[in-house]
């Protein structure tokens, strides 16, 4: 088995998986390794996959609007038909909320450069068209253990609503489509495999496996989620970064639909009272939290050591908070739902850059929110590889992607390690 390659990428979920894609597609010889039993395992396989636009900067949502177009044609993106199936978008639509910390007006405006198509409702057009939602304003979220959570709503709500807003069917089907793609061009994978120790020499780098293998690449990709900033350490890279990332706990929770609503119910991003409420298979419903300041995040030091099941207390505090906007819905009396780790930075936008260290790139930071970006990230990766091996100072002038499916140019320095803590995040998973 070859131990030597132009890149080497450590972590095939979904991110690492377009990465290994893009650069094989370019040309270079590409290795995988995951701790996993296969790609799409870890993180990937915990997310809502929900793609949708709304992002507090240009290039965030122009990255989203053109992986839309991707996630529509994925076959065509693949060019490989997987014998395990194809995973699939789900075009429903999506209303986002009216939240002073996301001013519908900013979106509306990056909404019209980019053209995506959009509606602007007030309360009266948000209640004829999704009767079954209460649509009072309970701003800030509070405890659903306090007397506060039940207090009336100060207000009622409209909302911005996107029509090609959806969500990816099986996520960890969409990271295996990708590392089948890669597979079929060339690329390797090598699944239950941890890396041990990653160190640079005069001319590549060398990383050691747990079995003893020792592999060699002057590319080294860093798209291992949860354990990307472990690795760091492990390669002692990070002394300049601006950027904090480590990794956090989140929940999950699936609930019976209620009757009440449309067989093709839209997505709710709901920040007003600190939730996001999908449609999932079997007329069941994904309730999915947005971090609000009244439920602390749960950071760890290991994800390996996370609690891999959903908690009554984080189950109660978003399945009731869903119950509040849908008061059709009922809420079973013990959870069911997913737990996963994700990889989050203190702004909740991704860093996809080189580092100090000639060779070394990092994609990571990408938290809850940068699936929908999945399929245009390993362009955003190869480009940024191939710039810097032909000499950009990418640094100092960042260099730039164009989006061949909507033409916008993204500035790859917008996702920089250096970059300063992005003033107009909301603070949450939703950027």
């Amino acid at each position: 088995m070859s131990r030597t390659a132009d890149a080497i990428i450590v972590g095939a979920g979904v991110v690492g998986a377009s990465t290994a894609l893009e650069l094989t597609r370019a040309g270079y010889s590409v290795l995988v390794v995951d701790k996993a039993g296969g790609p799409g395992f870890g993180s990937t396989s915990a997310s809502s996959a929900v793609v949708r636009f709304n992002y507090s900067t240009w290039d965030g949502m122009a990255a989203a609007w053109e992986s839309k177009f991707r996630w529509e044609a994925w076959a065509d993106h693949l060019g490989h038909v997987d014998s395990t199936g194809l995973a699939s978008f789900k075009r429903c639509g999506l209303a986002f909320l009216d939240v002073d910390i996301m001013p519908r007006d900013r979106m509306a405006t990056m909404f019209l450069e980019a053209g995506i198509p959009f509606e602007e409702w007030g309360p009266a057009e948000l209640a004829r068209a999704f009767p079954h939602v209460d649509a009072g304003r309970y701003f800030p979220p509070k405890p659903v253990t306090s007397d506060e959570f039940f207090e009336a709503p100060t207000g009622v709500l409209g909302a911005i609503y996107t029509p090609d807003a959806g969500y990816v069917d099986d996520p960890q089907l969409a990271a295996a489509n990708l590392a089948a793609a890669a597979a079929h061009l060339g690329a390797t994978f090598r699944y239950r495999k941890t890396v041990t120790a990653v160190e640079q020499r005069a001319q590549s780098w060398g990383v050691t496996l747990d079995d003893g293998d020792l592999l060699e690449a002057p590319i080294v990709v860093n798209a291992a989620g949860p354990w990307s900033t472990a690795l760091n350490r492990l390669a002692g890279i990070g002394a300049d970064f601006a950027v904090k990332v480590a990794p956090v706990r989140q929940e999950v929770h699936h609930v019976p639909a209620p009757s009440s609503l449309p067989a093709r119910f839209p997505i709710i991003a709901d920040a007003d009272l600190g939730i996001y409420i999908r449609g999932e298979s079997g007329g069941n419903l994904l309730i999915g939290g947005t971090e609000p300041e009244c439920d602390p995040l749960e950071w760890i030091d290991d994800p390996d050591a996370a609690n891999p099941h959903p908690t009554t207390e984080r189950f109660e505090a978003q399945v009731f908070r869903g119950a509040r906007r849908l008061p059709d819905l009922a809420v079973p009396n013990r959870p069911r739902g997913i737990a996963g780790v994700y990889d989050a930075s203190d702004d909740w936008a991704p860093v996809y850059d080189r580092t100090e260290a000639d060779g070394y790139y990092v994609a990571m930071g990408t938290s809850g929110n940068q699936f929908k970006n999945a399929p245009l990230i390993g362009s955003l990766m190869t480009a940024l590889i191939d710039g810097v091996a032909n000499g950009a100072d990418h640094d100092a002038q960042p260099l730039t992607y164009t989006a061949p499916h909507t033409g916008h140019v993204i500035d790859l320095g917008s996702f920089s390690r250096r970059r300063p803590p992005n003033a107009a995040s909301s603070g949450t998973v939703l950027g």
